[in-house]
């Protein structure tokens, strides 16, 4: 059946949504929802009725209920705000009230791609990076493991579906490409992406093995290969874990092929995405330069993109950057437009775990209401658990509010859903505060020196450990990572470091830091 509104088709035998001749990458669940509301738009269905249809009956909580509603509404261009095509009645449920046509498109309306187009029409890549997830080949000589494999396929399509900044093609339009040989380049013409991801899954004597290799489908270029092992226990759980090993694993490997593509650009030709690229690799240097560019360029993209929430959110954090390192040289400008951009960041996509994550870092050191913020972040990694960026902040937050357990099990979960990040020394320094106000002193000195090998000039991690070694006792050492923070970070002082925000439950910090003989 194919059910047809505004500009889309919502085809129920393939499981796509299309808009025009695009399909919509639609995680599993949100797909369900859409198809219960449209099949029952004729009246309101209850929060019962969708846990019972979605999710077989099982307790739903209203976080997780909001959070695939609002991906509903975001994938056929609808808001909570709006609710043009989903409506929400207070105390009685759902409805969709968009006018609905079942079967052919009627004439003189876009028609979603039919069979024959999909085989033979070359498909425009989008304006964003598009991966294609194809049927992961089952060598394991048992027909049976083939619903490992398809499984395998699904969890990575709806985790790599989570972020924003990536297109992911319906496992549905992917699968057409089972059980036979095909040419990467075809394929990435035929669904219209850059990259594709292929792999196979062998298990055998209690053991699971995942193959796995992203291409360039325009070159046929490899980007990353790698195998993952484990044991067969928990068939679902070892999925999970499988998972987040190959997200983890392709998706710095993605962003630094579009970092590359970006750098090749010519500046004349640097469209907004092309610019918000090059903000995001500026990003990660914490550095007065490093923050200073990553401002300019999110502005300028935002400037040719006003509706671009990662460019919003890149510009907020840039200015929040500028106050906490000590940068700044107008607080109160900074201060302000920090506040301003992650609201309109919020506005053009409050369902985005990196938007998410910066408002709560905003609002926790900038208004000091942990309350909202803690809500925010955990909003974020409800989104996208994958995210690493949102585990980061996250535990920032919990930092900043004095749950200083909370913040290392997020700093830690964020570490292991990408343990190659660039932001690595940030998880480190974040963690080793972390323990300092806890008074596991050693530990913290262990963990901040992670975070100078990987960093050497990182401003928050000398601080920290200046302060660790203090509190020891090791009064020499203190001083050396004083003075080191002191070169990275010429203006500090103990006053202007308390006067940045975010320091009121960093009690033992600041102890340290008096006792390293830094400024007052």
């Amino acid at each position: 059946m194919r059910y047809f509104f505004e500009d889309y088709a919502l085809d129920t035998d393939r499981r796509e949504l299309h808009r025009g001749p695009t399909v919509v990458p639609t995680a599993p669940q949100v797909f369900d929802l859409l198809d219960y509301l449209i099949r029952n738009r004729a009246h309101v269905v209850s929060k019962d009725d969708l846990a019972n249809a979605i999710w077989h009956g099982r307790i739903v909580s209203d976080m997780a209920l909001t959070t695939r509603l609002n991906a509903a509404r975001s994938a056929i261009g609808d808001s909570g705000e709006e609710q043009r095509l989903i409506k929400t009645l207070p105390r009685k449920g759902f409805r969709f009230v968009g006018a609905v046509h079942e079967g052919d498109r009627p004439s003189g309306t876009a028609a979603a791609v039919s069979d024959t187009e999909l085989s033979t029409a070359a498909l425009a890549l989008p304006d964003k990076p598009s991966i294609a997830v194809l049927p992961f080949e089952n060598i394991s000589g048992d027909p049976e493991q083939e619903y490992f494999a398809e499984g395998m396929v699904e969890e990575i399509i709806t985790a790599l579906s989570r972020f924003k900044w990536l297109v992911v093609i319906a496992r549905n339009s992917s699968s057409t490409f089972k059980g036979r040989p095909f040419d990467i380049k075809e394929v990435g013409r035929r669904l219209g992406v850059h990259y594709v991801l292929e792999g196979s899954v062998r298990k055998a004597a209690g053991k699971v093995r995942i193959t796995g290799q992203l291409i360039d489908a325009l070159t046929g270029a490899h980007i990353w290969a790698d195998r993952f092992e484990r044991d067969l226990t928990d068939v679902f759980a070892l999925q999970d874990e499988l998972t987040i090993a190959v997200v983890s694993a392709i998706q710095p490997s993605l962003m630094q092929a579009e970092f590359e593509i970006a750098a090749r650009r010519p500046p004349e030709n640097l469209t907004a995405y092309d610019l918000l690229l090059r903000a995001r690799q500026k990003s990660y240097l914490i550095t007065r330069e490093g923050i200073a560019e990553t401002a300019q360029l999110a502005q300028r993209a935002l400037d040719l993109d006003p509706r671009s929430s990662f460019a919003a959110v890149l510009a907020a954090s840039a200015h929040l950057n500028n106050v906490i390192f000590g940068f700044t040289v107008d607080p109160q400008f900074d201060r302000s437009e920090a506040k301003r951009l992650i609201r309109l960041a919020l506005s053009l996509d409050e369902n985005n775990a990196v938007v998410l994550s910066n408002a709560g870092r905003i609002v926790a050191y900038l208004d000091g209401d942990y309350e909202t913020a803690i809500d925010y972040c955990d909003r974020a990694v409800t989104c996208n658990p994958n995210e690493s960026v949102a585990w980061l902040f996250t535990g920032g937050v919990y930092r900043f509010a004095g749950q200083y357990e909370e913040a290392i099990r997020s700093f830690e979960r964020g570490i292991r859903v990408s343990p190659l990040s660039p932001f690595l020394p940030s998880f480190f320094a974040g963690i080793g505060t972390a323990l300092n106000e806890l008074r596991r002193f050693e530990e913290a000195v262990v963990v901040f020196k992670q975070a100078l090998r990987l960093n050497s000039s990182h401003g928050v991690a000398f601080r920290g450990l200046a302060s660790a070694l203090a509190h020891l006792g090791r009064d020499a050492e203190a001083r050396v990572a004083a003075a080191r923070l002191l070169e990275v970070d010429p203006a500090f002082t103990i006053s202007g470091c308390i006067a940045r925000g975010g320091q009121t439950n960093s009690k033992l910090l600041i102890e340290g830091l008096r006792k390293a003989g830094l400024p007052e």
